[in-house]
Order: C-alpha cells, then sequence, then structure tokens
C-alpha cells in the first residue's frame, strides 16, 4: 500500500543542510528567494530524512529550484514535472516528492499534465510560482496575465482571459488547495507545513514578485499600507472578515458573496465561518471566485482539504486483488502467450 514517508529521522537536520553547493541565480529581488528559504526552513520540522525528498520541475525561472536543494532532484522537460512524479511515487511510495513550476510550465504546456495528476489525487505537493508573466523568456504574457496587459508579446495589451490557478485545482479535484504570497514568510511556512502533512495531492500556488519583467503585481497584498484592506487570511472556523480594523466580512446573498460593513469586529453574525474541510468545492470555488471581481478581498490561505484515497494507494490495492485472483504470474509465460513470430 502506499505511505506516507517515513518520520524516522536519526539525526537532527537544519535548514542550512538542504542547502546545495551551487551559487543561487534568480535576479535580484526575485521571489523566488523568499520561497527557497522558505522551504528550506519548513522541511527540517517534517521528520523526514533529507534522502527521502525528491524535487522535480519542468521549465522557467522556478525550475531551477531542484538544482538549489541538496535532496535528490530532476530538472525535466516543459510540463512535464507531474508525469515524472507520479512515476516516482509508484515506484517508490516511501519518498516525499515536490513539483516546482510556474504559471507559464504548469498552465500552459503543462496544462494537461497538471489536471490529471490533481484528478488522480497522487500524493505529492504541488507548489506553482505565480508571477503573471514568462520571466525566462523575457517578458511574454502568460496563461495568468490579466487581460489587457501589456507585454513583450502583447503590444496593445493581452485579449486572452486569464486562468485562475485555485479554481483550475478545485475543478480538477484536487484534495488540498491553497494560496499564499512570497513576502509573508510566516504565512507561506504555515502553508507548505500543512501541504506537506496532507495525504493526498497538495497544489499551493505563491504571488510571486517578477522585479523585472512584472514587478508589483501583487501590491495590494504585500503594501504594507494595502495589504489589510484587500487580503482575506482564511482560517478554519473563523469568521471571513478583513480591513486594517476587521470592520468588513463576507455575506452569503443567494450564489454570491457580497462585503459588508461591520459596527463592531467582534459582531459577526451572518457572516461566513471558513470551513476548509468542506467536502463541497462550491464553497471554496465561491472563495476563488473573488479574486477575479473588482472591489472583494484576495483569499489567502487554505481554500480546501479534505482526504480520500490516493492513487497510489488504488493503485496497489488493485494490484493485490489481481495477484488473488491470478497468482504472482510469471513473466516467461506472458512472454509467450499470444501471437508470436521469429524474425529470421
Amino acid at each position: 500500500m502506499a505511505t506516507q514517508p517515513s518520520n524516522t529521522i536519526p539525526v537532527k537536520i537544519r535548514k542550512q543542510d538542504f542547502s546545495s553547493d551551487q551559487e543561487v541565480r534568480w535576479c535580484p529581488g526575485c521571489g523566488d528567494y523568499a520561497i527557497l528559504a522558505t522551504l528550506k526552513r519548513v522541511l527540517p520540522d517534517l521528520g523526514i530524512p533529507r534522502e527521502k525528498y525528491v524535487f522535480v520541475s519542468g521549465i522557467g525561472c522556478s525550475s531551477r529550484f531542484p538544482y538549489y536543494m541538496n535532496t535528490y532532484g530532476i530538472h525535466s522537460i516543459h510540463g512535464r514535472a507531474p508525469t515524472i512524479a507520479t512515476g516516482i511515487r509508484l515506484a517508490n511510495p516511501e519518498l516525499s516528492v515536490w513539483i516546482i513550476t510556474g504559471d507559464g510550465d504548469g498552465l500552459s504546456i503543462g496544462g494537461n499534465h497538471l489536471i490529471h495528476i490533481m484528478r488522480r489525487n497522487v500524493n505529492v505537493n504541488i507548489i506553482l510560482f505565480n508571477n503573471e508573466i514568462y520571466g525566462l523568456t523575457k517578458g511574454q504574457y502568460s496563461p495568468t496575465s490579466p487581460k489587457g496587459q501589456v507585454t513583450k508579446s502583447s503590444p496593445y495589451g493581452s485579449i486572452d482571459n486569464p486562468f485562475n490557478p485555485i479554481k483550475v485545482a478545485l475543478a480538477s479535484g484536487a484534495t488540498f488547495v491553497a494560496r499564499t504570497v512570497d513576502r509573508d514568510t510566516k504565512h507561506m511556512a504555515e502553508v507548505f507545513r500543512q501541504a506537506a502533512q496532507h495525504k493526498g495531492v497538495s497544489f499551493v500556488e505563491v504571488y510571486q514578485n517578477c522585479v523585472i519583467f512584472n514587478d508589483g503585481a501583487f501590491r495590494e497584498v504585500t503594501d504594507p499600507q494595502e495589504k489589510w484592506e484587500h487580503a482575506l487570511y482564511l482560517e478554519h472556523g473563523k469568521p471571513l472578515v478583513f480591513g486594517k480594523e476587521k470592520k468588513k466580512g463576507l455575506k452569503l446573498t443567494g450564489f454570491h458573496l457580497e462585503v459588508v460593513e461591520l459596527e463592531d469586529p467582534e459582531q459577526t453574525d451572518g457572516i461566513l465561518v471558513h470551513d476548509q474541510f468542506n467536502p463541497d468545492t462550491a464553497y471554496a470555488t465561491l472563495l476563488a471566485e473573488l479574486t477575479d471581481k473588482p472591489d472583494m478581498p484576495i483569499p489567502l490561505g487554505i481554500f480546501r482539504s479534505i482526504e480520500t484515497e490516493t492513487y497510489e494507494e488504488a493503485f496497489f490495492r488493485q494490484i493485490e486483488e489481481v495477484k488473488k485472483m491470478k497468482g504472482e504470474g510469471d513473466l516467461k509465460q506472458l512472454m509467450l502467450t499470444g501471437d508470436t513470430w521469429k524474425v529470421d
């Protein structure tokens, strides 16, 4: 049966133990540095031996990640990291497998592979760096670039409707779906920790600033003066309130969420209470859609966290059931079964 990686660890692992001998080569000020440092800080607390980690990436700025981790890693081809990660999990379910991808790598050429690893509920952790631009190829619009954005490949403004990565994950059936932001490392660390502890596929979108080609894309939730008016932090069992003085809340009216003003932040009657364990995706999808609506807050945190059978559990159970019906099998007999021919 597929299992979670063993938590038996002989010696204390430190953050620096996960640093490879490779020079980190991202642009100065890139949000990728914060993501890398945060994950290195979280991994020692998970109690998994360093040799049981595997990081798999595709192509893009984010995909340099495996070089900077002193673990096993594969820098694969464009968009195919989910395929390779699935194979790794089936070959050795004792490994903790992480997929590092970007909005271009994961949602463009790799979109098909991404949705299928989520619908299958393979027990891997997916971190999608979303900077709403193609950074490695120097500033073209990506699948998450806002409509109208002027880039090198959309000089008169993009006419594409952008993907909402959280909605893609929810629609694909991901059992753990979350969003965090590179500037809030404390929040990011907690999201990564819960994602790693989840049994099944976890999908974490990280708002990541590209200081060169799309600087300030997420200013609403990173600027100290603005963030408290726009960021809605999702905390299980707590009312959906936001604003600097917590005097704004979300109320369900029909099939829509609306913002209401609160006279007293302690009086939250009628305000929705966050439930990340709700098995119905409708609620989480309502939250995800707030991102696409003007004058609505941007949710940060865990949208959904449920447990269902993983792909590995179903895979190995099926093998055992077939063995009970047909025995262990004989490779030689299999090769000689059916039509055969000899080539002289």
